[in-house]
């Protein structure tokens, strides 16, 4: 691993949970995603149930979030992990599920504690790829072995999904992310474990704080 992909993954942990930054607030998320994978709409007074909050407050917090998918019923059905279909596959106990990018997919069997079973396009070869993750094993499949992870730094998180997620892709092979790269000259791509190794720690900081995230030291974790 790299110090450039070390600075990078690092970087985006540091961001990412810091919900002033990103506008992903944890004691939101977490609730939120464990009822989402059950495959239905949610409504937000349930959230609010769940999360202890007021609805004003869930409300309030998911505003942070302007990409907050929702029905015609103004029920919750999407943040991260969304029932609407994207690239990424996520299909978990059964459910048919999906998430806004690849970093996700890694994440989030962690947030969940569930195994998870990964289908997703490359943007650039139309290849799929799959990655078998569990919570506690880790990365037990990818095909193919070749694949790996696009990131990005933005300087910003004003919309989360259209300025990080959007670009954040499974790739078949390094050759296949060449065209990607070419477009993206800030960006990098990383294996699969190193990937899950940041989505492990953004998991990590999700459920604990960022300082029991790195065990209190000063350290870049290296979706």
């Amino acid at each position: 691993m790299t110090d450039r992909t070390t600075d990078l993954a690092g970087g985006l942990a540091d961001r990412l949970v810091r919900t002033e930054e990103s506008g992903l607030d944890a004691g939101l998320l977490v609730p939120l995603l464990r009822l989402l994978v059950e495959g239905h709409p949610l409504a937000v007074e349930d959230l609010a149930d769940a999360a202890g909050r007021s609805e004003d407050d869930v409300r309030a917090g998911l505003a942070l979030v302007p990409d907050t998918e929702y029905d015609e019923q103004d029920r919750i059905v999407g943040q991260g992990l969304t029932l609407r279909p994207t690239v990424h596959r996520f299909a978990v106990d059964g459910n048919d599920l999906y998430t806004w990018c690849a970093l996700d997919t890694l994440a989030f069997p962690a947030l969940l504690a569930r195994p998870a079973r990964i289908e997703s396009t490359s943007p650039t070869s139309g290849q799929t790829v799959r990655v078998t993750v569990d919570p506690a094993a880790g990365v037990t499949r990818v095909e193919p072995a070749t694949a790996v992870v696009s990131l990005i730094d933005p300087e910003r998180f004003a919309s989360i999904r259209s300025s990080f997620c959007n670009q954040v892709h499974y790739f078949a092979s390094p050759e296949d992310a060449e065209e990607w790269l070419a477009e993206h000259p800030d960006g990098q791509v990383v294996t699969v474990a190193e990937a899950h190794w940041l989505g492990s720690a953004l998991a990590s900081a999700f459920l604990d704080g960022p300082e029991r995230a790195t065990g209190g030291r000063n350290v870049h974790p290296c979706c």
